[in-house]
């Protein structure tokens, strides 16, 4: 049999979502609340659009707080039996869940390309990375609880964890359903039951997820999930008062007004927000494989990624010959329609986030910069929300396009004269989330890697996950930890039990006369 040619996998992909997309317009959009799928109490609705071409997708049920307060009060029931249900159960049933996933990953792959815009390329392993996710977390529900012995002289103390309670997860627009089982999976795994607000330039995959996870077994209000906009149902997720903590994946300012509406309830939040993160290349590298990284970590899932390193500063010996290659790749770029298996770069999630990016063409300009590459919207297929991969040269590290987050295929490239300046202009911006350090010396890889002000570091690679290694930034970019046991210590109490030998002296009040 022929290999399938790169035209035969458009034609199937695009084969496969029509079915998937005729009946998702029929049907529509709605809440999934204790394990029903529910319209809105106001009945409002919005529409969510392909950033292909602007075609309506469906109607999505337009949650508001008494929506929220009907899913957090399903979760809130739920709760007890979920924490108290055998671990190895729990197991099973996330497993079940990670199989119906798999079973359904090309569909959610195809379903996420045209909702989202991002290539086919990425989205396939996306889908596969969201099972890994639940199997991962699925085989640690025996030993969430495990805790500690740290025995003293006359008391035996045990430490154990126990799950916080029902508990809101606000996901994002850029590979929507893999983050949204980052965060799912471990609270479900930990005995929390959850109500999950997905960003509402992204719906469809959320929708399904609710629906794979009851076709798993998982009871009825374990997971709710509610759609909506953020300032709406958003907001009423993060001051309910059931909702006992709040994991957010998003942009800095809307950690920041997450924290203030919670801060009434004393809510734990997680959140995993915004980067301007720095690769750097010294002139010892292996120049090859760190330029592949480079292009990778920027151009790849259309830029829209809070790990991208959308700083490259480049060590000022071989800048010239560097930019000059890096030049050529960035212009051989295939922006394209998502399904399109040689696309590369696919249209933005939404018009508004294509005007914020396009507006950093005349920033650049402006700030003194070049634009050597791209610097225009792309008239791609369907005249949807495309733009021309962009590389700006000539910065310094002052410079708004150095400073601020753009959130597309926008790379900015710095030139740095030794280590320490290198280390100063990494460490010169608000975020700190990830870097790349690109070296043969690894002394000083090692000392770089320790100065960096990020919570994640990648020596002589790109972002590459391991799920038991924690996973977050600080400053602007975050607070807490995602990954492994990580990930349980923020959807559970540690609890402390000080069992005594009977050895002890208490002391005695109140046995004298006065």
């Amino acid at each position: 049999m022929d290999k399938a040619t790169p035209k035969d996998v458009f034609q199937a992909n695009r084969d496969r979502a029509a079915p998937l997309l005729a009946k998702l317009k029929d049907e529509g959009i709605g809440h999934m609340i204790d394990g029903k799928v529910v319209p809105s109490i106001s009945g409002q609705t919005f529409e969510t659009k392909s950033p292909i071409d602007g075609a309506v997708l469906a109607s999505v049920a337009r949650g508001k707080p008494d929506d929220i307060d009907r899913a957090a009060t399903a979760a809130s029931k739920a709760f007890k039996s979920w924490r108290d249900m055998p671990a190895m159960t729990r197991k099973k049933l996330l497993h079940r869940v990670a199989d119906a996933i798999e079973d359904r990953a090309d569909d959610i792959a195809v379903l996420e390309c045209i909702d989202t815009g991002q290539a086919h390329r990425f989205m396939a392993k996306a889908a596969i990375r969201a099972a890994e996710n639940f199997r991962f977390f699925a085989d640690r529900c025996a030993e969430a609880r495990d805790g500690l012995s740290t025995p003293s002289e006359e008391h035996w103390n045990i430490s154990t964890r126990v799950p916080i309670g029902p508990v809101g997860v606000i996901t994002p627009w850029n590979t929507p359903f893999m983050l949204s089982t980052w965060k799912i999976a471990p609270a479900l795994a930990a005995g929390c039951t959850v109500v999950h607000k997905p960003a509402e330039w992204s719906p469809v995959t959320a929708d399904l997820l609710a629906k794979l996870v009851k076709q798993a077994g998982v009871p009825d209000g374990v997971l709710n999930t509610v759609h909506g906009i953020g300032e709406e149902a958003g907001k009423a997720l993060t001051e309910h008062p059931a909702i006992k903590a709040i994991g957010f994946v998003g942009e800095s300012s809307t950690g920041s007004a997450i924290m203030a509406q919670g801060a009434p309830t004393l809510k734990r939040v997680h959140f995993e927000l915004g980067g301007k993160n720095p690769v750097i290349v010294f002139d010892d590298a292996d120049l090859d494989r760190a330029l592949d990284a480079v292009v990778f970590m920027i151009y790849s899932l259309n830029g829209e990624r809070c790990t991208s390193s959308s700083r490259l500063l480049v060590q000022q010996d071989i800048a010239e010959k560097f930019i000059e290659k890096l030049t050529a790749r960035v212009k051989a770029l295939k922006v394209g329609h998502p399904l399109d298996p040689v696309t590369e770069i696919g249209p933005l999630i939404h018009e508004r986030h294509l005007a914020k990016v396009c507006s950093y063409f005349e920033v650049a300009q402006k700030d003194g910069a070049t634009i050597t590459v791209g610097g225009k919207p792309h008239d791609g297929p369907g005249g949807g929300h495309y733009v021309q991969p962009t590389l700006v040269t000539g910065a310094n590290s002052k410079m708004r396009v150095a400073q601020e987050e753009v959130f597309g295929p926008f790379l900015t490239v710095i030139p740095f004269k030794d280590e320490n300046d290198a280390i100063e202009i990494a460490n010169g911006v608000q975020y700190g989330l990830t870097g790349y350090v690109w070296t043969g010396d690894m002394g000083r890889a090692l000392r770089v890697a320790d100065e960096l002000e990020a919570g994640m570091i990648w020596l002589n690679s790109e972002n590459v996950r391991h799920l038991p290694t924690p996973f977050g930034g600080m400053k602007s970019s975050g607070i807490g930890r995602d990954g492994g046991d990580y990930s349980f210590d923020f959807y559970m109490e540690t609890k402390h039990v000080s069992l005594a030998r009977g050895t002890h002296k208490i002391q005695r009040l109140g046995t004298t006369s006065s």
